[in-house]
């Protein structure tokens, strides 16, 4: 099963490892090249600032970790000093003072490398979600067709977090514990020679490799975490979304049938992944006693021979007891560290995501002049092998309007897309003054074009915010006359809380007309030079329609406008009406020429003509 929120239809050849590569060898190169991703934000050039903060945070790790190594030396020459025959013995005020400071200042240098290290690793965690974050909204409308919004959102979240805790734990746990024990091993040989630090790096080793093969293996029980975890996620928020849907069809129980199968999924991989743990646990535990057992008979031993004093005999004791603490902790580590890269793996595959429509190198801005726009043969297919537009041709004069008219997968709406270059054509080329819209930035050409599309999608968040939205920064005034224009400020008005109004998920609070006049009001904001109005009045009903026709007049007044429509009494005054049939252009016109060739377009005119008085005698016979 493929992973939910990383499609393979999305994977780069440069993450896509050879199958016949076994499972663990393909796992360790992901990992290397995910830290080598995470490398730049550690050590970011430009920044001394930054730097300087890793290299303290080195220093007082050196500085922890040297005091922690002497604090167990201190400790022997106390307890040494304690131990010798009654009337010799001093208290050893100054080793017992010496041996709180250590441990004091163990503490003291962990704290301090902390503090100079949050900066960074916060740093990191915010510039990785913020790239990612803008890397998302540079890519394709296909990519944003085909995603699932709650597997991406939660791809970056746990990705986030991985970075925090990589960056905090391998930098600052697993190294550090490393060397210590290497110290460790070697006062241990120096003191009481090699057999005690054999020992200590057999148990060691035989930790680490249990450690690392068993975790690998339960690799896969924590992927499948995440898969269910992500799918359970996704449904729940694509439920959500769409509660009116599911309360129309009564679909409650369906739906709590699938999140609750997507749950048991999740469950199921929990449970998989809490007994392996438990495994892990105990034969950690089982190793680490088994160290400690046989240091500690070698200890014992060595003091009834007179070769150990009963300081050393504590000492390693100490030892053994400073160790263990963070070799349990190491493997808990080093499981989240392999959590933390396989979260980080997915999303930095999201920042790997080719921009299927990218600027062309060294695109300049466009350089405006009237805003005419032609489409000069153009072609187009989602699908190679399903064409959508076929050699469309025709000329929008600055300033003048051209309405697209045809049945439903006509492909009119496709026309709009292509003009706003979240799609390139197939073949031929697109024109705006001139320019070809491949060779200019995408920035300025999304700059001189405002869309007010049939289905109007508002922020969460107030009727001052959205208007705002088309050009944020706009004076009050200006956002005030931009309501007015768009004739929604009488409403406005009413409202108790005015603009501060919260519009709601999606802007579900507002009727469709209110929406709509919403969306006008941003795109007057944004004042572009071409407007694009995709069917912007199919879903609302007969009179709304005609007010919010009223407001697009005044709005498209002067400026070069494309209407896509499918009602063809919103298109009459058009200065040119094309007719699109199965992608091609069949009939183009103004509208009483049109009707006087009795061709495809006369016949839909007549066809909505008879529905339309349908719906009168309707509307006639309900009102008496």
């Amino acid at each position: 099963m493929q992973r939910m929120d990383t499609p393979v239809r999305h994977r780069l050849p440069s993450r896509t490892f050879d199958v016949a590569a076994p499972e663990a060898e393909r796992d360790r190169r992901a990992d290397f090249a995910t830290i080598g991703t995470l490398l730049p934000y550690l050590w970011p050039s430009g920044e001394p600032g930054i730097r300087a903060r890793v290299l303290a945070a080195v220093v007082f790790l050196i500085g922890a970790k040297a005091t922690n190594v002497v604090v167990p030396v201190f400790f022997k020459y106390a307890v040494d000093s304690l131990s010798k025959p009654a009337g010799v013995a001093v208290v050893p005020v100054a080793l017992i003072v010496a041996y709180g400071l250590a441990r004091v200042l163990t503490q003291t240098f962990g704290e301090l490398r902390d503090a100079a290290f949050a900066k960074v690793a916060q740093r990191a965690v915010r510039e990785a979600g913020t790239k990612t974050f803008t890397h998302l909204h540079g890519l394709s409308l296909r990519f944003h067709l085909d995603r699932r919004t709650g597997a991406v959102s939660r791809a970056i979240e746990r990705g986030s977090r991985g970075i925090e805790f990589l960056l905090n734990f391998m930098l600052f746990n697993i190294l550090p514990t490393l060397v210590e024990i290497l110290l460790v091993a070697g006062i241990l040989w120096w003191l009481f020679g090699i057999g005690f630090a054999l020992v200590i790096f057999a148990c060691i080793g035989a930790y680490i490799l249990f450690t690392v093969a068993v975790t690998e293996w339960r690799t896969k029980f924590r992927r499948r975490m995440n898969e269910t975890d992500a799918e359970a996620h996704t449904k729940a928020i694509d439920s959500l979304l769409n509660y009116e849907t599911v309360k129309y069809f009564g679909n409650e129980l369906h739906e709590e049938r699938r999140f609750s199968a997507a749950l048991a999924s999740y469950e199921a991989a929990a449970v998989r992944s809490k007994v392996s743990l438990s495994m892990l646990n105990i034969g950690q535990g089982g190793i680490v006693a088994t160290g400690l057992i046989i240091l500690m008979l070698m200890a014992g031993q060595g003091v009834q021979q007179g070769t150990m004093t009963i300081g050393d005999f504590v000492m390693v004791n100490t030892y053994l007891i400073q160790l263990s603490m963070p070799l349990n902790f190491l493997g808990f580590v080093y499981r989240e560290i392999r959590q933390a890269l396989t979260d980080m793996e997915h999303m930095f595959q999201l920042m790997r995501e080719p921009a299927e429509i990218a600027d062309a190198p060294g695109a300049p801005a466009i350089a405006l002049n009237g805003g005419a726009v032609v489409f000069d043969r153009v072609s187009f297919a989602y699908d190679a092998r399903r064409p959508v537009l076929t050699s469309v041709s025709f000329a929008a004069a600055a300033g003048h309007t051209v309405a697209v008219v045809g049945a439903s997968g006509a492909g009119k709406s496709t026309i709009a897309r292509l003009l706003y270059r979240f799609y390139d054509v197939s073949g031929g080329r697109i024109l705006i003054d001139g320019q070809d819209i491949r060779a200019i930035t995408q920035a300025s050409l999304h700059q001189v074009i405002g869309v007010v599309p049939q289905d109007t999608v508002l922020f969460n968040d107030t009727i001052h915010y959205n208007i705002a939205y088309g050009r944020p920064g706009a004076a009050e005034a200006e956002i005030v006359e931009a309501a007015r224009l768009a004739r929604i400020d009488d409403f406005i008005a009413s409202l108790p809380n005015g603009y501060q109004t919260q519009v709601g998920e999606r802007g579900l609070k507002l009727s469709g007309g209110e929406k709509q006049r919403v969306a006008i009001a941003r795109t007057i904001l944004k004042n572009p030079r071409i407007l694009i109005f995709d069917e912007a009045t199919s879903a609302l009903d007969t009179h709304t329609e005609k007010e919010i026709q009223a407001s697009l007049r005044m709005v498209s007044s002067g400026r070069t406008t494309i209407v896509i429509a499918h009602r063809l009494s919103t298109v009459v005054d058009a200065d040119e009406i094309l007719v699109l049939d199965r992608g091609e252009v069949v009939e183009r016109g103004r509208h009483l020429d049109l009707l006087a060739r009795g061709g495809r377009y006369a016949t839909m005119w007549a066809r909505q003509q008879e529905l339309e008085e349908a719906r009168e005698l309707l509307a006639h016979a309900d009102a008496v």
